[in-house]
């Protein structure tokens, strides 16, 4: 007896799951390679970045040069980034030392040593942790040594150091040994000067922080804590330090619910604190829930991510507001924000709630994007200016997609369809394409890649518009998450330049291409649900937040695997809006613009970028539109089979790169 159609067709559709998608394995076995076709460097990744660190800190002209070394991680990051993770002892010590600090005078709180900060010794000792090896440089201290330190590199990332009356560095949590640096007794007054005064703001900080909770009510800091959970959930990884305690929800360091630790774990630090008396949180406790609190109020739960990777004290979130005021008051017209009356919970809870109304006026007129430096997964919001260069490289591209699409402007803006020619194209076959929405995908795509000299470009979206909408218009919000990423494309086009990070193979960069596809789509599927109503089934769903601003990053090929693997060290994501069906969909399509070498993209970049983003949802959502009136449309491209013949060609050959506009001709 024959089984039933519905097992057959589960029977074939689990079969298709165990053949290979890779491109240069199309049609065999899944698994049955002898082993990986590529492996990963050893200096590959943060651990190796640190080492690399840690060796130009360690051969450096004594403490000084060494931290500086240290405090940018050789020039991957900004050193203000560095300062503003140090606990409390060790910013003390950074300044005593060296004079440093992210801080800006106060006259209410001053924070400069009332001893002179000297000039220090420069010879250093370096110990890799068996007590041999050493390191000189020039110099001499102010006075005679009367406390030989430590200055260290954490795992982390983070700079440590060894003060008077404190025990030697655990040396398990460092990247390598310590350097020793000599201490003078002005230094070591300063040091204490510092403590103390530190001692008191934090009482006082404290203090205030805990009367503003107790305002509250056990309801109100109830919801605080569901807010700050929901935030950890839906958000990109971050990690936050209070002193010495970490908060993050970054893979198995989690303390806080996130990919690890699921929502109402025992051991997230927010889940222990819904429903417990206030008198027993600790004092680290009380300042994070409170500095979470400041910062989604004054943006959302993205804001978070611009904290990573330092402090969360409440004089720390107070100059991260006063930053961004400052930016949003540079932008013409809209309501002004005035700067904080103090630091008190209350004037900056008001300053972060003013910022997030000015944030969400600006969103529809200023080019507001995000920083991102990789290895401490740090961002920083900026605000655009579109300058002369911008507007004659959106010239120059809107006339090569008018000259390859039928469509007519001057800009990417005003492209569109010339004299009375309809929309229905994008769902008419165009070129070899089944539709016009798949052929101005490509055009754009290569178009970007050979513009912005970037090794791939891409872009994604969802495969069959009038499925969403059906199930849209029926509200059958658990089918829409039950899709995995097959229903989502991204179309990926690397430059022929691009084979040379690869081994000059274009079979393996026809492979690295589909993962980052595959990556893409993943994304799509992670974003989707963030669209839609709290329903239980959304609501259950893993999904992040819709991305809603663009970002350009640097060194991003240090934690995320698939960035390491694939060499993606700088990149440009541009993330845009989609009206499907009545609702609209942040995050709907993005481009996105990888160099695994060579300059970092810059801001001119990032902001033409957008503009080509901009012109792609703007052709999804005309595309959903005709959707929306009965017109058929899918995409069908974009496939691994698509990425294997166009980027290795029908032998492997290559042949497609050479030409990537007529690679699918």
């Amino acid at each position: 007896m024959s089984g039933s159609p519905e097992r057959g067709s589960r029977r074939a559709a689990n079969a298709r799951k165990r053949i290979s998608r890779r491109p240069s394995r199309l049609g065999t076995p899944a698994g049955a390679a002898a082993g990986p076709d590529r492996t990963r460097e050893a200096a590959a990744g943060f651990p190796g970045l640190l080492g690399r660190v840690w060796e130009r800190a360690r051969t450096a002209a004594g403490p000084r040069a060494a931290v500086e070394v240290l405090l940018g991680l050789d020039g991957h990051v900004p050193p203000d980034v560095q300062l503003r993770a140090l606990s409390t002892s060790d910013e003390a010590a950074v300044m005593a030392l060296w004079g440093l600090t992210w801080r800006t005078p106060d006259p209410d709180a001053p924070d400069a040593p009332t001893v002179p900060v000297p000039a220090t010794a420069t010879d250093a000792e370096t110990d890799t942790g068996n007590g041999t090896g050493t390191g000189t440089g020039t110099g001499a201290a102010a006075d005679e040594p009367v406390f030989l330190g430590e200055l260290g590199l954490t795992k982390g990332g983070r700079v440590v150091l060894r003060a008077p009356a404190q025990g030697p560095l655990d040396r398990s949590e460092l990247v390598g040994g310590v350097l020793r640096v000599p201490w003078s007794r002005q230094a070591a007054d300063a040091y204490q000067d510092r403590l103390d005064r530190a001692a008191v703001r934090t009482a006082r900080t404290l203090a205030d922080c805990r009367g503003w909770l107790d305002r509250q009510g056990g309801k109100g800091r109830d919801e605080l804590v569901e807010q700050a959970r929901e935030a950890a959930l839906r958000t990109a990884p971050f990690v936050l330090y209070q002193d010495d305690r970490r908060y993050t929800n970054f893979r198995d360091q989690n303390t806080i619910t996130g990919k690890t630790l699921w929502p109402g774990h025992p051991d997230c630090v927010l889940s222990g604190l819904k429903g417990l008396p206030l008198e027993l949180w600790s004092d680290s406790d009380v300042q994070m829930l409170i500095a979470l609190t400041l910062l989604i109020r004054s943006a959302g739960f993205g804001r978070v991510e611009e904290a990573n990777g330092t402090q969360l004290g409440l004089d720390h979130v107070a100059a991260m507001l006063e930053r961004v005021r400052v930016a949003y008051e540079a932008v013409p017209g809209g309501t002004p924000v005035a700067a904080a009356a103090s630091h008190r919970v209350a004037d900056l809870a008001a300053l972060a709630e003013a910022l997030g109304a000015r944030r969400r006026q600006l969103l529809g007129t200023a080019r507001l994007y995000r920083e991102i430096h990789g290895p401490l997964m740090h961002k920083i919001e900026r605000v655009g200016a579109d300058t002369d260069a911008v507007r004659e490289r959106d010239a120059r591209l809107a006339a090569r997609l008018a000259g390859r699409l039928p469509l007519a402007g001057a800009s990417l803006g005003e492209l569109g369809l010339p004299g009375g020619a309809g929309p229905l194209w994008l769902a008419e076959p165009h070129g070899s394409f089944a539709t016009g929405l798949e052929s101005l995908l490509y055009e754009t795509v290569a178009a970007c890649a050979e513009e912005f000299r970037a090794d791939f470009a891409m872009s994604r979206g969802m495969r069959s518009l009038p499925d969403l909408v059906e199930r849209m218009r029926e509200e059958r919000w658990a089918e829409i998450c039950d899709w995995d990423i097959t229903r989502y494309f991204c179309c990926v086009v690397p430059r022929e330049q691009a084979r040379a990070h690869f081994g000059g193979s274009a079979a393996t960069l026809a492979d690295a291409a589909w993962a980052m596809s595959s990556r893409m789509q993943y994304n799509s599927w992670h974003f989707v649900p963030g669209n839609l109503p709290r329903d239980p089934a959304v609501v259950a769903r893993d999904h992040f937040v819709p991305p809603t601003v663009p970002d350009v990053a640097f060194f991003s090929d240090q934690h995320h695997h698939g960035h390491v693997t694939n060499k993606v060290r700088f990149s440009i994501r541009s993330p845009q809006a989609v009206e499907v069906g009545g609702r609209v969909f942040n995050g709907f399509i993005d481009l996105r613009l990888l160099r695994c070498a060579g300059a970092p993209f810059d801001e001119e970049d990032l902001l033409v970028a957008h503009r080509v983003s901009g012109l792609l949802a703007r052709a999804t959502g005309l595309a959903a539109r005709l959707v929306a009136k009965g017109v058929p449309l899918a995409v069908t491209s974009f496939d691994a089979g698509w990425h294997w013949r166009t980027i290795a060609g029908p032998a492997g050959s290559g042949a497609a790169l050479s030409d990537p506009a007529g690679a699918v001709r």
